[in-house]
């Protein structure tokens, strides 16, 4: 072997070595952490919570009732790590779904779960104060499903303390619906097909999210809206690449809003 070539293997052996030692990513999940790990965290630096919030609801027959659990919490790893100074509290499932005797909205649907309006802000708030009290200056409300954008917005008005704030950014639910549906219809997908609720556009970001959240054999085949029971839209021609459109663009916007509400770079 020739000196260039030793010296050249040499090299290669120090940088594999280099990243087999390198320290690990950080998690971004607040239930991943020791309470001296978060303590540590935000001395370093980190001072914004994400409060990522679900709804377990209904999605027609092809689609599983954690959808938007699954869905917010990942779009919250997300943008966690791009803003590079957050972390993401477990996250909220029981939310409001509509009355429950008798029957309103989801809940006319089996596994839909909901809970009062008060109850949910009460929740929201003990939650936000909690983050506050550990040193947290910036608290995001971060809601995946359309019923309770009034709650987080009375909430965030609500909370008032030296040294945190609470946030409800309407860009992030904005970007998943009005701004992922001009995505889809500049290429050729109607508002009848993206839906409203559990439509191609529903379905895709699911798909992109993970797809064990999609029966498949519901996609592709031939279906008439009577066999989607609880379905707005039509999903399907729904697929991952179109559902990566729509996460990019949610991570997008809602990275922007909150450095911009809350000063960080």
């Amino acid at each position: 072997m020739s000196k260039r070539s030793s010296r050249g293997l040499a090299a290669l052996l120090w940088l594999a070595a280099t990243v087999a030692h390198a320290a690990p990513l950080q998690p971004v999940q607040l239930e991943a952490l020791t309470s001296p790990d978060l303590r540590a965290r935000v001395a370093a630096g980190t001072t914004i919570a994400l409060v990522p919030i679900g709804g377990t609801e209904q999605n027609g027959p092809h689609m599983v009732l954690g959808k938007h659990n699954v869905r917010v919490r990942a779009l919250a790893e997300q943008i966690a790590e791009r803003l590079g100074n957050a972390l993401v509290a477990p996250v909220i499932a029981y939310v409001p779904e509509g009355k429950i005797e008798p029957p309103q909205s989801h809940m006319r649907f089996p596994g839909t779960l909901s809970i009062p309006e008060p109850a949910f802000e009460a929740m929201l708030e003990g939650a936000a104060l909690s983050l506050c009290h550990h040193g947290l200056r910036d608290v995001v409300l971060l809601g995946d499903h359309g019923g309770y954008q009034k709650s987080l917005q009375r909430v965030a008005t609500r909370i008032r303390r030296d040294g945190c704030r609470v946030h409800a950014p309407p860009e992030y639910y904005r970007a998943s619906q009005e701004g992922y549906a001009k995505l889809l219809g500049e290429r050729g997908y109607e508002s009848a097909e993206r839906g409203e609720h559990a439509g191609l556009a529903d379905t895709s970001l699911a798909l992109a999210i993970d797809p064990a959240l999609v029966r498949p054999e519901w996609l592709g085949r031939r279906s008439t809206p009577a066999e989607r029971p609880g379905v707005i839209g039509d999903p399907r021609r729904a697929s991952a690449e179109l559902g990566r459109l729509g996460v990019a663009h949610i991570v997008d916007a809602t990275v922007a809003a909150i450095r911009e509400r809350t000063g960080a770079r």
